[in-house]
């Protein structure tokens, strides 16, 4: 395996990148990883260090995606260390709440930027080297992306967005080998949302209304992710997975006077 995971000091891209190593590291295989952050940290070295204990070669870089040379830049900081690569997993994301009506441009246009722009630049940047190793693209998109999310600005946008480049990627580069799809996260437990899972009661309420009654895990989609960064998944691309324990289907289930099924 020779692979970029953006996103990766923390949470779901944290979780990704470790379940990579393992399975490179239980095969035995002779594996390199990039792990990426927007700026160098603790959390990138202590990553870093996790998947140099499995006996997998790492590399900790870091950049901001929101600038239009960061993409290219980390796809050629990957190639030159891994000496390929066959795995890019575009993690790295961010939301800033607000309602559309008061958005400053601004913010609308970092999202799209980070959120959107950087996965296709990444995707250029890679494509010669996917190609090459008939390769997997990845993007972690969101519920939010299928659905509204209401009061979170440009959020929804963007990531329906990303969906849709996937989408139309995997169209255009089928032919060349090259497989893409994306994840489609719920409601998942990161140091980003920890603050919220603190009040007890709106953590209990989120695992109640979840279809398999917990809120999700970031190794819930790292696993996902690993399934489709393998042979295993050889035949599936342009794809948008949702890992959301039946959340966002469950819609007719909280329409107060229907019939409830039985256990």
């Amino acid at each position: 395996m020779k692979a970029l995971i953006t996103g990766a000091s923390r949470g779901i891209g944290r979780a990704i990148a470790l379940r990579l190593a393992r399975d490179a590291a239980a095969r035995a295989r002779d594996a390199a990883i990039v792990v990426a952050a927007n700026r160098p940290s603790a959390e990138l070295v202590s990553i870093a260090a996790e998947i140099t204990a499995l006996g997998i070669r790492v590399l900790p870089v870091s950049g901001d995606l929101a600038d239009p040379a960061t993409p290219q830049r980390l796809v050629d900081e990957a190639l030159a260390f891994c000496d390929g690569l066959d795995t890019l997993v575009c993690n790295a994301g961010i939301t800033a709440p607000a309602p559309l009506a008061g958005l400053a441009l601004d913010q609308w246009d970092r999202l799209f930027a980070i959120n959107s722009r950087a996965p296709w630049l990444l995707a250029q940047a890679a494509r010669a080297a996917l190609a090459g190793s008939r390769g997997a693209y990845v993007a972690i998109a969101s519920m939010s992306g299928l659905e509204p999310h209401v009061g979170h600005g440009a959020y929804s946008a963007s990531k329906a967005a990303l969906i849709m480049l996937c989408r139309q990627l995997a169209q255009e580069w089928g032919p060349a080998g090259i497989r893409v799809n994306a994840v489609c996260p719920g409601m998942i437990r990161t140091p980003m949302t920890e603050p919220i899972y603190q009040d007890a009661d709106i953590a209990a309420l989120r695992d109640r209304i979840v279809p398999l009654q917990r809120v999700g895990r970031p190794e819930d989609v790292a696993d996902v992710v690993a399934f489709l960064a393998s042979r295993d998944a050889r035949y599936v691309t342009g794809e948008a997975i949702r890992v959301d324990g039946g959340f966002a289907s469950s819609i007719l289930a909280h329409v107060p006077g229907l019939a409830r099924s039985g256990e």
